[in-house]
């Protein structure tokens, strides 16, 4: 199986702006090598079209509809598949926030199940609820902060503004854990690791870097459904992030061979034994094939999540992934609709009860521990 990656809404660490909120990963694959099957048709459509490669946005709508025309009886005959991933900025503040102030790792005023277990993506939420965008806006500016002790003394006060605010939860079990755990964030900041090394380390934490993370597991997702072997991993050229790329690419070859590690109850096994192995190749878009389709794809697929008009052949090509693509998103909204059920579930029954307490009580014994002083 051969793969190609693109992106598109790139404003690098800059979340807020509202022309580009979302930032979008395509992710196309094929059995056969869309660098050779693809490049003939291409090379005649490049000279009908009077360009030197074809760039949707440049095309436009109209211009595009030979192309789409064409694609959408390839990717049929060729079985091509389109993921697409999507990171909503705004949201990837607060998330990146919550991942490193509410680890349980980080954070001895949170108890391991609250993190480590579905509970965080109830507790997410709540957290996310207590912020504005200028308060999001400072606990990114405060993410990217180089300097240890400015860094520390931006994270107390962010988290002594959520502390009041967290003050106000009705339900006193969420209200008693997420003010722990926020004085204790408040007291301890340096132990938060909360801001960024360097350069490097600060690309890590970028959408860019997220989005990327999912195109990786969506791949390996791929494979396995498949019952393929990735032979080569094809990535758009671009200076600011193809190290940063490169780095989480071979930390997960690394992990390939690890046993699948149990998490806690209701979550899924961290296994990585479908991860390709293939080193990444990274190309400029006007030298392959296949990351000009993926280019199409993709600018087709974001007019459509934008509600932007769309051809009838542009409608054709999506209709032709209904049973093939996949699509995810990082964002609030997708964790909701993914795990928002977790708040109306049954009651559970006296013997699941007493073994929550029990938990409970073990969990809570080493959490106010932590707090003692605070």
């Amino acid at each position: 199986m051969h793969a190609y990656i693109d992106e598109s809404g790139n404003t690098g660490s800059h979340l807020f702006d509202d022309a580009q909120p979302v930032l979008y990963y395509g992710l196309l694959t094929c059995a056969k090598n869309l660098d050779i099957i693809a490049e003939p048709p291409l090379a005649r459509l490049r000279a009908e079209l009077g360009v030197d490669r074809i760039h949707a946005s440049q095309l436009g709508v109209g211009r595009l509809v030979p192309v789409l025309d064409w694609l959408v009886t390839f990717q049929k005959k060729n079985d091509l598949r389109f993921d697409v991933y999507r990171v909503m900025k705004k949201d990837h503040a607060i998330l990146s926030f919550f991942d490193q102030v509410f680890d349980s790792g980080m954070n001895d005023a949170v108890p391991h199940s609250w993190y480590f277990g579905p509970m965080r993506y109830l507790l997410v939420q709540d957290i996310a609820s207590l912020f504005d965008e200028d308060l999001a806006k400072q606990a990114w500016e405060t993410r990217r902060n180089q300097s240890v002790t400015s860094c520390a003394e931006e994270l107390s006060e962010i988290c002594a503004i959520l502390c009041e605010r967290a003050q106000t939860f009705p339900d006193p079990r969420l209200r008693e854990i997420s003010v722990g755990a926020l004085q204790w964030a408040m007291k301890y900041p340096e132990k938060i690791s909360y801001g960024t090394n360097n350069q490097e380390s600060a690309l890590q934490i970028s959408p860019n870097l997220v989005g990327f993370q999912q195109v990786l597991m969506g791949l390996a997702a791929r494979s396995q459904k498949m019952g393929r072997n990735v032979r080569r991993i094809v990535v758009d050229r671009q200076n600011e992030f193809n190290s940063a790329q490169e780095l989480l690419g071979s930390t997960y070859r690394s992990m390939k061979s690890a046993v699948p590690m149990k998490m806690m109850p209701g979550m899924p096994p961290l296994d990585w034994t479908h991860m390709p192995d293939t080193p990444f190749e990274f190309t400029a878009g006007d030298q392959s094939a296949g990351l000009e389709l993926v280019d199409v794809y993709l600018w087709i697929a974001k007019r459509r999540f934008e509600d932007k008009p769309i051809s009838n052949e542009g409608l054709r090509l999506l209709y032709g992934q209904r049973h093939r693509g996949h699509t995810d998103q990082v964002s609030l909204a997708g964790l909701e609709t993914r795990w928002g059920h977790l708040r109306h579930l049954p009651e559970p029954n006296a013997e699941a009860l007493a073994f929550a307490a029990e938990i409970r009580d073990q969990e809570d014994a080493m959490r106010l521990d932590a707090l003692k002083g605070i």
